[in-house]
Parts: C-alpha cells; structure tokens; sequence
C-alpha cells in the first residue's frame, strides 16, 4: 500500500482504473493511514482531521501525478474523523472525501468537520454467505423466478419512539417478511451516504460510504450477509446521473468544475437542483465505475439499479431547447453512453453472477442488448409503459373500461423488445399521487378485488415483477418516509386478505416453470378482443407446462364463460382470487374443472368457467 505504481497513475488518467477504491481514499496501514485524493487544480492539499486539531498545516500532502496527492500520517487509527483541506488562489477550504469509506452525521457543533467528515473505516468483517455467493444465477435469472420487493430501509418499521430500525435490527424481520411473501430479491433505496434524508438516498454525496442513519459499515455488511443466508438476494440502488449539491461535497472541487459538467447548460439538472457528472472525463469514469465494484465487492451485493439512466442518455433531458448538443449536433450523451456499456462490461466482467437494471423511461433501443452488439448492456430494464399503461387501465372505472381495451393490451406489443423487470415502485405513491389502493375504483371491496386482479396480472404478465413496500397490504395511505409501512391495516380483513394473496400468487410464480420463459415462446393470447366483457385469457409456458390465466376486469359474474383451451380433459384450478381466504365473495371454480372438444378461439378444446368478479383465475391441464 506504502507506494503507488506509475502503472495506477497512468490508468488512472486514461480512465482504466476502475478499482480506484484500493488506493484512493483512506487507508489504515501498520499504525498510521494512507490518504490519497484526486484535485488536479489545486496549489495544494493537506488531510486535516480529529488527529491533528483540523489544522491544515500540520500535515501536507505530496502531489504524485495524474492530478492525485498523498501522504502517509502515524498513529491514526479507524474511527478517526477526516477531511481535505485545498488551497488554490490563496484561498482554502475543506471539503470531504469522495472516496470516503464511511462518513460521520452532519455535525452541530460548528466544529471544522461540520458536513460529514470522512470517516476511517474498519472495513474487516467475517462472511459466513459462502454458499449464497456460490450459487447466485445472475443472468441465469432470465429463465428463472425474479421477483422483487422494493424497500426504504428508514420507513419500513420504527421503533414505537420513532426511530427506525438499524441494518442489524431489520435483517432478520426483513427476511421473514420477505420469504413468507415468495419475493426472491430486496432492492434497498439507495443508501449511499445522503446529507439530506428527505431525498431517499438519490442525492448522494458519498458514492462509497453506507448511510450512517442506519449504523456501521460493518452493520450494512451484516445485512446484506444476513439476507443471503436467508436466502434472499439484495440489489441497490445506484445513482450515478448526478450528485448532491451541498458544498462540503463534489460540488467545485478544486476550485473548478472538476467532476460535473464546466459547461453551465450541461452542469446542473434543471429537475432536481443537482448536479451532473461530467461523464467525458477519465477520472469520473473511474470514479462512478469503482463505486459500482465497490457495492459488488466489498458488500457483496447481487446487482446494481441505475437510476434515472433517460437523464443520462439524453442531453436535452429537461432542458427543452437550452441545451448543448454532442459533437455531431445531435441530443444523445455520448459519453454516458459509453459509460454505461462499461459499467455493465465492468461489472459482468468482475461478476458473471450479478445483476443489473435500468431505469430508463424512454424507448431507447438497445437497453439490454449486449454491448459488443452496440447496446447498453444491462440485463434488465424496469418497463416504465407496462406500468403507465396498466395502471392507468386499472384507474378507470370497470363501467368504462371496455373503451380503454387497448390500454391494457398495449403492453404485449413491446413486452419482448428487452428483457423487463414490471415495477410498480416507490415512485407510484410519492408527490399526491396517492397510495395503489386510492387510485383503484369503488369501494373498499372492489378495491381489494382491483389490486388482486392486478397483482395476478402483474405475475402473469412476461416480465420480473417488483413491488413496493406497503403494496402487499393496500396501504391506505401515501408512502412518507418519516412514517413506516401501515403494518395495523393487516387487522382489517380485506388487507389482511390481500398480503394473502400476494403470498399465494407470488408462491406460484416461484413454483411454476410456466412463468419462466419471457419470450414470445413463453406467452400467447388466448382471446385479447373481448372488449365488451373486459376478459383477458392467455396462456404462459415453459419447460413443458401450460397455465392458462383469464382475468375479468369487471365487477359483473361471467357465468358458463367459455374459454378457448389447447387440450381437452381435466384442467385443475391453481388459483381463484376471489376465494373467501383473500378477502373475495367466493365465486368461480375451485378444484378441477373439465375441458370439452371444440372450443372457441380456434382451439381444440374448451373451458365453461364462472368468471369471478374483478377475479383472476390460474388453471393448468391437471
């Protein structure tokens, strides 16, 4: 650790060093700690800390090439509290650790550390996820259940005085919830240190350090290896289309523009008041890509979701006509371009077993496709309009719903242009756009009866659904991030009703095979024009199982319904979400119903069904 090779410095400055977090930041080493920053403009840089009195004077740094300064101070130990003092024009200021390991709570005392000082960080810590590690699928996952649930680790449950629970103290209740769910993964809102709570996590300032809200980085270690040998997967957020713009932090660094954007059209996202990566410069690609290995590697995290990757791709993304175009006068980031595809060679490159998702709101071609075949290369994207399109059909009225037909169709005629995660996330229930349960028509029966329908359709559909915390229960309520999930709804019967049938439908999900293929194989519509009863059978298969699914999107019981099937004989009824244990009226088939010659649809055979109301019915050849 004592030198630093020329060969690092060079790959540094071509933007190759993209495990920049084994030299740059600090680092304890044999009684003292090596610290390592990157601030090409300054005259000059000294580490200041709890060690020295803050004092900028007593130990300065050596610039060694590519814009980087170091030195090697005794007798500090883990824990120590730090920053970096630079010096340029004759003036000074402090300014935290972009590779700071952990960080300390935003001081009150107007100390010389106010605004989360670095941290020394004891970063050992004894794995016992051997086996999960050895076994994870990664890409493996596309022919097998994926299914996650999205959490704000600061709101999912509280103490009864308030607090929320620390990583330690979520792990296990986390995992039961979880497990007794069917979801295979959690994906954690970030936790990248944030100075601001209010902004869950994506307006980070420390791209290396867990949030200290929840304790240490040993503690978030203990999570994540908490939830592996429980057999649950854990994925992160990850936000690397801009930083938070408080002035302890990235924000001019050396005095300059250094990792955002020197042009001021381009430096600040007109959105959210934050600021934006200069993704053209080597020295930040190495930045955001380490950060990325970092969570993969010294967490142990299953996979990264790339917020906001549709601000990153588009130059223009908000700014309407003030803007400054790329060098061929077009609208396309052709540095974030680039940097995304490294990000998934990276990873996959280092991790063959991770996962990674895109968030991008846009019909970007090419989202998942591989990067040597000139896509972005993520192995999933959330399907923004399977989201926008169903649940804008679900927010109609059943009585109108037959002229909103197509709406829910749509989505099957690009559900196969990438691989897809189906989210109905944290974002659907923020900013007075109400909870799931308030944008469902009716009364609180029918309420119910909508999200069952929906979630069925949501496990039906191709796609890895994801869904939010609180939605297994119908929260009534908007999610707050100063509350905690209503768990007290699970005392009223419909709610109570539904987490049951989450648990019911997502087990299926898991345990059929038929769910497996999301590709044009796996899907094909029994009947999608139905428009005056709002029906909608089709059938999934995969690895030599049939499940037919019919959904009745209207209040109205369908007697003696007839329903195109590929084979005759008896068809056992796999699930009704109308049944009395998920809060229903009891109607529709149960047990075993028979499949007679010649059906409708153009099918060999056919199914005389009782479609229960707002009902979901899953049926497979028994």
């Amino acid at each position: 650790m004592a030198s630093f090779p020329r060969t690092d410095l060079r790959r540094w400055e071509r933007g190759e060093y993209t495990d920049a977090f084994r030299r740059l930041g600090a680092h304890a080493n044999r009684g003292g700690v090596w610290f390592t920053v990157w601030a090409p403009r300054a005259d000059a840089v000294s580490v200041v800390g709890d060690f020295n009195g803050w004092d900028p004077e007593r130990h300065p740094m050596e610039r060694i090439g590519a814009g980087l300064w170091r030195t090697y101070v005794r007798n500090v130990r883990p824990g120590s509290r730090y920053k970096f003092s630079i010096c340029r024009w004759g003036g000074r200021w402090t300014k935290t650790d972009p590779f700071a390991f952990e960080m300390e709570p935003p001081s009150t005392t107007g100390s010389p550390s106010d605004g989360l000082a670095g941290v020394v960080a004891d970063l050992s810590y004894e794995w016992g996820d051997a086996d999960w590690m050895a076994s994870r699928e990664g890409p493996g996952t596309l022919r097998q259940p994926l299914a996650v649930y999205e959490v704000h680790l600061g709101s999912w449950k509280r103490h009864p005085n308030g607090d929320s629970l620390s990583y330690r103290e979520i792990a296990d209740p986390l995992a039961d919830h979880v497990l007794s769910l069917g979801f295979t993964h959690v994906e954690l809102l970030p936790v990248m240190e944030h100075p601001f709570y209010g902004s869950w996590g994506y307006q980070a300032l420390g791209f290396f350090a867990p949030t200290f809200r929840y304790g240490s980085p040993a503690d978030f270690k203990y999570l994540v290896d908490r939830l592996h040998q429980r057999g649950v997967g854990v994925l992160l957020d990850w936000v690397p289309a801009h930083f938070a713009p408080d002035p302890q932090g990235l924000v001019s660094y050396d005095g300059e523009p250094l990792f955002e954007y020197a042009d001021p059209l381009m430096r600040e996202h007109p959105d959210w008041g934050t600021f934006v990566f200069d993704y053209g410069r080597p020295e930040v690609q190495n930045f955001l890509l380490s950060s990325a290995r970092w969570w993969l590697e010294e967490y142990h995290v299953d996979g990264l979701r790339v917020d906001a990757v549709a601000s990153m791709l588009y130059r223009d993304y908000s700014r309407g006509e003030t803007f400054s175009p790329n060098a061929f006068g077009g609208n396309e980031n052709l540095e974030a371009i680039t940097l995304l595809q490294r990000l998934n060679a990276e990873v996959f490159a280092a991790h063959p077993t991770a996962l990674t998702f895109a968030e991008e709101s846009t019909a970007w071609p090419g989202v998942t496709r591989p990067t040597d075949h000139g896509g972005l290369g993520f192995l999933y994207k959330w399907n923004m309009g399977w989201m926008h399109d169903t649940l804008h059909y679900f927010q109609e009225d059943p009585v109108h719903r037959s002229h909103h037909h197509d709406t829910f169709t749509l989505p099957l005629t690009y559900a196969f242009t990438e691989q897809f995660a189906l989210p109905l996330s944290h974002d659907e229930v923020v900013h007075g756009k109400g909870s799931l349960w308030d944008k469902m028509p009716g009364d609180e029966w029918r309420k119910a009866a909508n999200l069952r329908l929906l979630y069925a359709h949501m496990v039906g559909h191709p796609g890895k659904p994801l869904l939010f915390m609180g939605q297994e229960l119908g929260q009534t309520t908007e999610w707050s991030h100063d509350g905690q999930v209503d768990w007290e709804a699970l005392q009223r019967p419909l709610h109570a009703g539904l987490a049951e049938w989450v648990r019911a439908v997502f087990g299926l999900y898991r345990e059929h095979p038929a769910f497996r293929d999301d590709s044009p194989e796996g899907f094909e519509w029994v009947d999608y024009g139905d428009r005056e009863h709002s029906v909608f059978p089709y059938l999934r298969r995969a690895d030599g199982e049939t499940i037919l699914v019919v959904l009745n999107a209207t209040p109205v019981v369908r007697e003696a319904y007839r329903v195109g099937a590929p084979e005759t004989g008896p068809w056992r009824v796999l699930l009704n979400s109308d049944d009395l244990g998920y809060g229903g009226s009891g109607i529709g088939p149960t047990g075993v119903v028979n499949a007679t010659p010649t059906g409708p649809h153009g099918r060999p055979a056919g199914l005389d069904l009782t479609l229960p109301p707002l009902g979901a019915l899953f049926l497979s050849p028994a």
